[in-house]
């Protein structure tokens, strides 16, 4: 994990050393720069160490030292890489990220074919440049113009108030400086398929043992965040499987549902657990971090932002590397909204526009408050051999009974793995369960009246606000950045889902 930032079309090394400084929090192990001598262009990169801590900062160079390489991310697939890569490179580190740059050497814009994981990163070399992000926008990235410079960032903060169009770099996308921008993955169009439940309890157990398996890849510590909901659960008791005891961390306030289930889990699969309560208090000092950090006011991603970012700030005491258990419910039909979906067909088509809208709302959560504290989030869940499967698997087999029990074939699949309590759980939202929800019930209340609420609504039509409470996020957004306007053109609405 790892924060980058660059120019191509200028060598402006002062523009570039601003913009790693505004996410220096991203990468505060190491920094680095390239200078491309043929471009003209910059690249920039503050380091988060994970894999070789000692000999791994960036940019990596190929071995003629004309071509250099910044990324963000893991390559899950480099043990099985770096054999072959061996064989036709010097390799100089053993870092994942240098297979990045060989395999660009010898395949060109199919370099993403040959990549398994969670990443957005830049290519300089001689006068061309490339860059790609992964196909579910695990990682974030930006670009925009400046005169007739582009600019490209892990975060939008990073961007001068001189900047043009500030776009995301879509997900399952690369650039040539050649030849613009083309698409390499998108969610799978496919049609699911009927199966008994023992065969998809065993595949989607299988599927993402390996998922799990994959992203323990680490040289420095690794954790869990534990819920105590279904989804970090299975995580969790998939990584026990394969780890000694290993940190598990929860949040949420005094008495919360939360934190007495996680308590369970921990119990049950013998991690060494760490909890955190925070109070209201707490919640509004901190309101104007967690928002500068997060880029955005949206409602549901602030309340789930909350609980997410004194988790992580929990965990960096203790680790560099945490699984989370995002995608689940968009995989597996796990919000409430989904129950009042009855055609089979449109739910199914529905979770795909979920899952392909992920980078920009949950991800984006997931990422930047984890960022925010410099350890680094890991999705087994949203492996692509889980989304693929995910997408196979019948509605019918996601919500099912009366009253509906959501995502009942991924409890299914792990009820042998879990204590029936967790596995059974009824469904609650990080917010939710957290106490997370409550708590901000008092807070806005004590923070914003109703006529204050249609005052500052009127203000900013074009923003949809709708509620005072997300009034309140809205003002502390607006307050965070020299340049607001970069960051609200991107603010994605996670309850904007046209159905």
């Amino acid at each position: 994990m790892c924060g980058i930032a660059g120019v191509w079309g200028e060598a402006d090394v002062s523009l570039v050393e601003n913009m790693m400084e505004l996410v220096k929090h991203r990468g505060p192990d190491a920094k680095g720069m390239f200078v491309s001598p043929h471009g003209p262009g910059v690249l920039g990169h503050r380091r988060l160490s994970i894999m070789d801590p000692q000999g791994g900062d960036q940019p990596i160079y190929n071995e003629n030292r004309n071509m250099a390489v910044i990324a963000n991310g893991e390559i899950y697939n480099f043990p099985q890489l770096r054999p072959g890569l061996a064989k036709q490179h010097a390799l100089t580190t053993t870092s994942d990220s240098e297979a990045i740059l060989h395999l660009y050497e010898d395949h060109g814009s199919s370099v993403v074919e040959h990549l398994d994981g969670m990443y957005a990163f830049v290519i300089a070399g001689e006068d061309k440049l490339y860059a790609a992000r992964d196909p579910i926008g695990i990682k974030p990235l930006y670009f925009a113009e400046k005169g007739s410079a582009l600019l490209f960032a892990s975060e939008l903060k990073a961007f001068p108030s001189s900047c043009n169009k500030v776009k995301e770099f879509p997900p399952g996308t690369f650039f040539h400086s050649d030849h613009g921008f083309s698409t390499f993955y998108s969610v799978p169009r496919i049609s699911s398929q009927t199966a008994s439940v023992d065969y998809y309890t065993t595949k989607i157990k299988e599927t993402l043992e390996k998922a799990v398996v994959k992203r323990l890849m680490s040289d420095v510590p690794l954790g869990a965040f534990l819920s105590g909901g279904l989804d970090s659960s299975i995580i969790a008791a998939l990584a026990r499987k394969h780890l000694g005891r290993f940190h598990t961390f929860s949040v949420g306030i005094e008495g919360s549902r939360d934190l007495e289930a996680a308590r369970m889990v921990s119990r049950h699969l013998d991690t060494i657990h760490h909890e955190y309560v925070f109070s209201e208090g707490e919640v509004r000092e901190k309101l104007p971090e967690i928002i500068y950090y997060l880029e955005s006011f949206d409602q549901d991603l602030v309340r789930s932002g909350i609980p997410c970012f004194f988790t992580s700030r929990l965990a960096a005491d203790y680790v560099k590397v945490i699984l989370t258990g995002e995608g689940a419910d968009e995989l597996f039909g796990g919000y409430t909204y989904y129950k009042s979906i009855s055609n089979h067909e449109t739910l199914h088509e529905e979770l795909r526009r979920s899952v392909s809208s992920l980078h920009n709302v949950n991800l984006q959560r997931v990422d930047r408050m984890t960022m925010a504290h410099a350890i680094e989030g890991r999705v087994p869940f949203l492996d692509v051999s889980v989304i693929r499967l995910g997408q196979l698997v019948p509605p019918e087999l996601k919500l099912v009974g009366s009253p509906v029990t959501e995502k009942w074939i991924l409890r299914k699949a792990f009820e042998d793995l879990l204590p029936d309590e967790i596995v059974w759980r009824t469904k609650e939202q990080f917010d939710e369960g957290s106490g997370t929800v409550e708590l901000l019930n008092r807070l806005v209340a004590t923070s914003i009246t109703e006529e204050e609420f249609h005052q500052y609504r009127s203000r900013y039509p074009e923003a949809k606000l709708r509620s005072a409470e997300e009034c309140l996020y809205h003002r502390l957004f607006s307050e965070a950045y020299e340049n607001p306007q970069a960051v609200l053109a991107n603010v994605a609405r996670w309850a904007e889902r046209p159905l």
